[in-house]
């Protein structure tokens, strides 16, 4: 078989790469190099550049992974030559001349009235509600401590439009949380509809499926890593 691809993971806002701590062992014991970007969460453009000075890091292939606004990123940075297939977890997929913002606008989320902007125009989720807002399937020890490190968006990210969505042209996959109080389940069984994607899970989980469902979470990816060594090969 065709060689395995890297596996990049781009965290979403409200986190840091870490968000992905439980996912990690799992994909580095089925013998993947994996990598996750820390991005800075100041605009759709600095973002997605980190990530594609991640990208082009790596040799050979490359199977991006995006988790909430992560989503939003992997869409603008997959389109480079070396992304040979998209997962979305609980995940934004923009299409062109859209944003996470104008998305989620469609349907007001469960938990929009726990977020908060500062004098400085971050958007945080108030400390005492990330727990129920967040993730509401993890134990109150883990969401205090997703609560106390969350790292803030600018407000503005949220407008940033997507140019040209690499899901029209990469094969993705996506995951939906159907206990989702950040983006709502509809918006993504929409996305992830009009998307065409090769397989969607639905996963019964808060919007940190990532960390509260890893083991299901690490096998969409593996599958997906399978499925683009495996259309490499044929190709």
């Amino acid at each position: 078989m065709s060689e395995k691809p890297t596996i990049v993971l781009v965290h979403g806002f409200w986190g840091g790469a870490a968000h992905w701590a439980k996912v990690i062992p799992i994909l580095v014991r089925k013998g993947y190099d994996v990598h996750a970007v820390e991005n800075p969460l100041t605009s759709l453009a600095d973002d997605a550049e980190r990530t594609r000075k991640m990208i082009a890091a790596q040799k050979g292939p490359v199977l991006l992974v995006g988790h909430s606004y992560g989503g939003a990123v992997i869409t603008e940075a997959g389109n480079h030559d070396n992304v040979v297939g998209l997962v979305y977890i609980a995940a934004f997929a923009p299409d062109a001349g859209e944003s996470a913002g104008s998305v989620a606008a469609r349907q007001q989320s469960v938990a929009a009235a726990n977020l908060s902007v500062d004098d400085d125009q971050y958007l945080w989720i108030k400390q005492d509600k990330f727990h129920e807002s967040f993730c509401q399937d993890l134990t109150p020890e883990e969401g205090l401590v997703m609560g106390v490190t969350q790292k803030a968006p600018l407000l503005g990210t949220f407008s940033n439009n997507v140019t040209v969505p690499a899901w029209k042209s990469k094969p993705s996959w996506y995951q939906i949380s159907s206990e989702d109080r950040m983006l709502p389940p509809e918006i993504q069984q929409w996305m992830s509809a009009r998307m065409n994607p090769k397989k969607t899970i639905t996963l019964k989980s808060s919007h940190a499926s990532l960390a509260s469902k890893p083991n299901e979470v690490a096998a969409l990816i593996d599958e997906a890593a399978i499925a683009t060594s495996k259309a490499r090969l044929v190709a």
